[in-house]
């Protein structure tokens, strides 16, 4: 048992999310989670993350985005949170050219039913770097299928439901190596489920009282995975954690 006390102060926290090498996922690719909670666990308030969140935590949530070569999310969080595109600085822009990458990922959206508001930016303003895709299932409604080909590109993962391998298949084989999922919890359980999730990053918010919805929801009969604590930082009483999955080659993993 070790109490953890205030270290030294960071000039800036996305360093350490910079750091990390990313370059030897388990699988396909690196798959990290981006998530807020509150005390008791809830995931929303009346539905939404941004109830959640503090404005640290919204200011990382941004900036986390340069880590990606994609930006994986729900439909059902596009709809609720009303995406928009990704916004990076000046300076994150010239880092990712740097490294060889696009000024800002792409954001693919996993839907089942296609039902989403083509009006929004995501769709109307993506730059052709990153424009928007959809990954669905090869059994979509053929008349909700051909509208979303006129607003985005559409991979196909998996044939009833979307696949969570198939759709880091898809992605590894357009050379993208960082996948950061930003939920919802039904897609981040399911990531699990699969095996999929490489790192957890999980802002912890000084609240309770929030929507009864955990931050994962995992399939029925889904198994337990095991992860590590990496680091701990901490600011107007919000803490942020970063996991990584317990690798089988692990000492510790049981």
């Amino acid at each position: 048992m070790k109490i953890l006390s205030p270290g030294n102060t960071l000039d800036d926290p996305m360093a350490t999310y910079l750091a990390v090498d990313r370059s030897a996922p388990r699988h396909e690719c690196w798959v990290a989670g981006h998530m807020v909670a509150g005390l008791d666990g809830t995931a929303a308030i009346g539905g939404k993350v941004g109830a959640l969140s503090t404005d640290v935590d919204q200011d990382l949530f941004r900036r986390m985005r340069q880590i990606a070569d994609v930006v994986l999310v729900g439909a059902e969080t596009v709809r609720k949170e009303g995406y928009g595109l990704v916004r990076l600085s000046d300076e994150a822009m010239a880092a990712r050219q740097a490294a060889g990458k696009p000024p800002t990922p792409p954001v693919a959206i996993v839907s089942g039913s296609l039902e989403l508001n083509w009006k929004l930016k995501l769709f109307r303003e993506a730059p052709e770097h990153a424009k928007t895709m959809i990954i669905t299932g090869e059994s979509a409604d053929p008349a909700a299928l051909a509208e979303a080909q006129q607003h985005a590109e559409i991979i196909f993962a998996g044939k009833d439901r979307v696949e969570p391998d198939a759709a880091l298949q898809a992605f590894a084989q357009r050379g993208y190596q960082v996948v950061l999922c930003e939920g919802g919890p039904t897609l981040l359980g399911e990531l699990v489920a699969a095996d999929r999730l490489d790192e957890l990053l999980l802002s912890i918010a000084p609240v309770m009282g929030g929507d009864n919805l955990p931050v994962s929801l995992r399939p029925d009969g889904a198994g337990i995975s095991r992860f590590q604590l990496q680091h701990v930082m901490g600011e107007d009483h919000t803490l942020f954690l970063r996991y990584e999955a317990l690798r089988d080659e692990d000492p510790n993993h049981e």
